[in-house]
């Protein structure tokens, strides 16, 4: 270390306003313990959790002299953690499954950046862009390492997760916890959005076949190590822990198929993918053996998933695809052979060769159906029931609660039904007298919890009872039975039978958090609630369900509530009703919401505002879903709601954003210009962005007819688009080489983000006010000084030419806007011409001329009946018709060049003349001759095909030129006429051409 480097440190750790730092002596210490620890012959793997410990004092962030915080210093001492860390990993030779246990995705994250960085990838380019064959051995590694890991994280979060049972709520432990879910779900989604770059480096690395080397301990003291002192030495290929081609390729393998498997959720030929992908993974270890890879791979995972390939991928062969149970399960549940899939399962109890969850898994699906309402599934819910409980008796497993449930009412065909299963299951020859034992339990059991003498006698009788039970079993039985009632009459009420006894409080408990998960019954939900507090005080009940979500703003007010019960029931209440809102099943929304109004009233004013706050939001999803869609005004009522709602000042009340912004928009939709330009209250328009954007919105559509009044309030709102859209300096890359897959594009200087706007905009269905934002963005895309092609718009003009800082404005991130707000104004109004040339336009840019002519004769065809009357001079522009040229010229339709040059104010004749001498045109050429009718270009025609020796071509023209319309001594209307039948024809073919 440099004195000049000591000095700074010192003058740092000497500030009063700085947090306390481990001395240079304790780190020192601390390194050489571990590297002691990591030197012995055969240490005891260092807790993993150092690594958490290293990089967490490694990130802590420095204040200054301000008392600002600052970013983490670069300066030795947290380099030093950072390589702590990484040493940790290296000596558990980065073994991904023992990381992934015991770090947070955060955490792991941040490790593996630091891998990229000290490895020297590339900065400033993309892992796809890279080709790992020319990088260093250790590069390459570490860059498979990071895609490996985000491609096993994006399968781990698929899913689902057992949820925690938590304590007492502590506001900063739950803070904490929110603070690393939030942290955890954006690290996840830019994962998924980089997950086809992960995909393709993996493939790549498949193609590589020479071995890689990861970091050692060593290799990274050599590293960090001053420049001078390496001697290139882990630049070659031999330094690190080398890991052979075929372990490579083993773990990409396996990664790749289970991302593709998670994908085939959504694309069923994916699974084809997955399966290559498993198999080779198989065949690689049955090749190499699994004891000589460095990373292991959980085989009976890969035999799951090598299973579930075969049955959901089609195969030519039938013989083969029914060749496992698997198999023949999916096809019987696909194509609604029920009685088929009943002999599976009463067949498999006798190899016992299904899992009980997969069991069970089936049955869930049938009662699923059932309920849904076809009522023929009940029998066959019975049947499978009755096979898996016969099942589990025979493994010494309980029987299930729902067979219980199902045999309250026993009839003679469940009887025999029953019997016939547990003859089916027992071949009492070769079955062990555990199984036989066990067998002749159920049936006594069955037969004492019997009413009915006519089913006991059934069973009783029956061969396998007989031979069973022996005869002084028998005996014994007939006498429990005369005790437990000395006359048995049919016709009194029966006894208390075998399954009416009640189940013990565990299982009731289960059984009634089952129901209240369920159930959307406010009064349900309530009396469920005071029946498990009556069982148990210890449970929080709000916490049963991951499911149940409520925005963290009324989380702390509700978790606030000193009652138990009444804590579970506004919490579940709300969550529910939330969640009804989300899927739109607003009827019962309403209930829920309504209940948990009346409930808080008694005792909370502040809850009671907010739930007036989300009744108020769920009135403007109903009335927008439903009359809204048909364009029926919103009752005056609601109106004077959502106003009030922007103007409420009451103290205290936790707010949500997303019902100021559905409010906004919901005024913005119904033309409220009026009371957003006039009447809403100053200060409201100073803290909430959404107000202060539909304020500025409604003042330049209000504004529109008269482009020179609205330029000021227009200037306003783009001077606002424009810091939304700037891109924010304290974003930049470090100069430390650190590669970051994890961007901050959006600027924190506007008054929201650009996603927001974005977000809010999608909200709006109002055309005018569509077009108006869409307008702004067209012209902030057509400011860039690198713009070639413009995109027209309506309005255009009322905007700014020019921007002072162009290079603080993400212009990259203007043109997705721009794209994404076209292509939802399109599914508002397909048939909006200015949208749809906006559409052509941008398609137009980025050289998609078969796609960009589509939308410029659909502009025409829904302005003009299908080109049954003339389009309007404002649609077909000069400007659109050259490009309409351009895009045939480009698709080498040289014959329709030349007939829409005559479409311009003045014929291009220059234009059409270079077009009709091309002879490679992909058009009809000669067909298109009764098209034109400008003598000038037909002329030409008739010159060029008699110089080329053409003369059915040159008849052809000839004959165009002869009609009697197109003589010059007509009168002009006659003339006009002519051109407007041959624009009409010429363009309804284009259409039927590319539509």
């Amino acid at each position: 270390m440099s004195a000049e480097a000591a000095d700074r440190e010192a003058a740092t750790s000497s500030r009063p306003c700085t947090p306390p730092q481990t001395s240079w002596f304790e780190f020192v210490l601390e390194e050489a313990l571990l590297e002691q620890h990591l030197q012995k012959p055969s240490p005891d793997p260092p807790p993993v959790q150092l690594i958490v410990q290293f990089l967490e004092q490694a990130s802590k962030p420095s204040v200054n002299e301000q008392n600002q915080v600052q970013p983490p210093p670069d300066n030795k001492r947290n380099r030093i953690l950072k390589l702590l860390a990484l040493k940790v990993a290296a000596h558990l030779k980065w073994d991904l499954d023992v990381l992934e246990k015991s770090l947070s995705v955060p955490v792991l994250n941040m490790l593996l950046n630091e891998l990229l960085c000290i490895s020297k990838v590339p900065p400033g380019t993309k892992h796809v862009d890279v080709d790992l064959s020319s990088l260093p051995p250790t590069t390459a590694m570490a860059i498979l390492l990071y895609n490996r890991w985000a491609i096993r994280t994006i399968v781990q979060s698929s899913f689902p997760v057992k949820q925690v049972k938590p304590g007492p709520p502590q506001l900063n432990v739950m803070n904490h916890i929110q603070q690393e879910k939030e942290l955890t779900e954006n690290i996840l989604k830019v994962l998924k959005e980089q997950a086809a770059d992960s995909i393709l480096v993996l493939e790549g690395a498949l193609k590589l076949n020479k071995d890689l080397y990861v970091h050692t301990i060593r290799t990274l003291d050599l590293l960090a190590m001053e420049p001078g002192m390496v001697n290139g030495e882990t630049e070659s290929s031999t330094a690190g822990l080398k890991i052979s081609a075929e372990e490579i390729q083993c773990q990409v393998c396996y990664d790749l198929g289970a991302i593709y498997f998670q994908q085939g959720s959504t694309n069923a030929a994916v699974h084809e993918k997955a399966k290559e992908k498993f198999f080779k993974t198989k065949e690689l270890i049955a090749k190499n053996g699994s004891s000589s890879l460095h990373f292991t791979i959980d085989e009976e995972r890969l035999a799951g998933y090598c299973q579930a390939c075969e049955v959901l991928t089609s195969s030519s062969d039938d013989a083969s695809q029914q060749a496992t149970p698997y198999s023949k399960i999916h096809s019987c549940m696909k194509s609604g052979k029920y009685q088929d899939l009943v002999k599976i399962f009463l067949e498999d109890n006798l190899t016992l060769s299904l899992p009980e969850q997969f069991r069970q898994s089936v049955l869930r699906e049938l009662f699923q159906k059932a309920q849904q309402g076809n009522d023929t599934l009940d029998e066959v819910c019975f049947k499978v029931c009755v096979c898996n409980t016969v099942c589990d008796v025979l493994q010494g497993r309980i029987i299930d609660i729902q067979f219980c449930q199902l045999f309250l009412k026993p009839s003679k065909e469940k009887i025999d039904f029953l019997l016939e299963v547990c003859s089916g299951s027992i071949n009492l020859e070769s079955a062990s007298e555990e199984l036989k034992r066990r067998m002749a339990a159920f049936l006594k059991n069955l037969c004492l919890g019997m009413e009915d003498l006519q089913f006991v006698f059934m069973i009783s009788s029956h061969e396998l009872f007989i031979k069973l039970l022996k005869d002084d079993e028998r005996k014994l039985l007939i006498d429990q039975m005369r005790k437990r009632s000395p006359r048995i009459n049919l016709c009194t009420k029966p006894v208390t039978s075998f399954y009416d006894i009640p189940a013990s409080a565990s299982v009731n408990i289960g059984q009634l958090e089952h129901q209240l998960i369920l159930s959307v019954d406010p009064w349900r939900i309530r009396q469920i609630l005071i029946e498990l507090h009556g069982m148990t005080s210890e449970r929080q009940f709000w916490t049963i369900s991951n499911k149940w979500e409520v925005p963290n703003v009324y989380g702390s007010v509700i978790l606030g509530i000193k009652d138990s019960l009444t804590r579970d029931l506004v919490y579940i209440l709300m969550a529910k009703g939330l969640h009804c809102c989300a899927i739109k099943d607003f009827v019962h929304a309403k209930q829920l919401f309504a209940a948990c109004l009346e409930l808080v009233t008694e005792f909370s004013p502040k809850l009671r505002q907010v739930m007036l706050n989300e009744m108020l939001l769920l009135d403007i999803y109903t009335h927008e879903a439903g009359a809204g869609v048909s364009g029926e005004r919103p009752p005056s009522d609601l109106i004077s709601r959502v106003r009030g709602y922007l103007e409420m000042r009451v103290p205290d009340i936790p707010l949500r954003q997303v019902i100021a912004e559905e409010c906004v928009a919901f005024l913005l939709n119904w033309c409220e210009n009026e009371y957003l330009t006039m009447q809403v209250p100053l200060p409201l328009v100073q803290t909430n962005p959404y107000v202060k954007l539909g304020q500025l919105l409604a003042a330049t559509c209000k504004e529109l007819p008269g482009p020179k009044e609205s330029r000021r309030t227009a200037k306003d709102l783009w001077e606002v688009v424009v810091q939304i859209c700037s891109v924010s300096n304290q974003h930049k890359r470090g100069n430390d080489g650190r590669v970051s897959l994890i961007k901050h594009r959006e600027s924190t200087l506007g008054i929201m983000y650009r996603s927001e706007l974005l977000s809010f905009i999608k909200k709006l269905r109002e055309p005018l006010v569509l077009t108006t934002i869409l307008s702004l963005f067209v012209k902030l895309h057509n400011v860039r000084e690198d713009i070639v092609n413009d995109i027209a718009a309506e309005h255009i003009s009322i905007w700014p030419s020019s921007i002072p800082n162009l290079q603080s404005v993400d212009f990259e991130a203007v043109a997705i806007t721009v794209k994404e707000l076209v292509s939802y104004a399109l599914t508002i109004n397909a048939n909006n011409h200015f949208w749809l040339i906006i559409q052509a336009d941008i398609y137009f840019a980025t050289n998609q001329y078969s796609a960009a002519l589509h939308y410029y004769l659909q502009a025409g065809a829904v302005c003009s009946d299908f080109f049954n009357k003339m389009v309007p001079p404002d649609v077909y522009t000069d400007q659109v018709i050259k490009r309409m040229i351009k895009c045939c010229s480009l698709l080498n339709c040289h014959t329709q060049v030349a007939i829409l040059c005559q479409f311009l104010r003045e014929v291009d004749y220059k234009t059409a003349f270079k077009a009709l001498q091309e002879q490679n045109s992909h058009d009809a050429m000669d067909s298109y001759y009764e098209y034109i009718w400008d003598v000038t270009i037909l002329e030409y025609l008739t010159y060029l095909h008699h110089k080329r020796g053409e003369t059915d071509k040159r008849q052809i023209a000839i004959k165009a030129i002869g009609q009697t319309e197109l003589n010059a001594s007509n009168p002009e209307e006659v003339l006009q006429l002519a051109a407007q039948r041959r624009k009409k024809k010429f363009l309804q073919a284009m259409a039927k051409l590319y539509f």
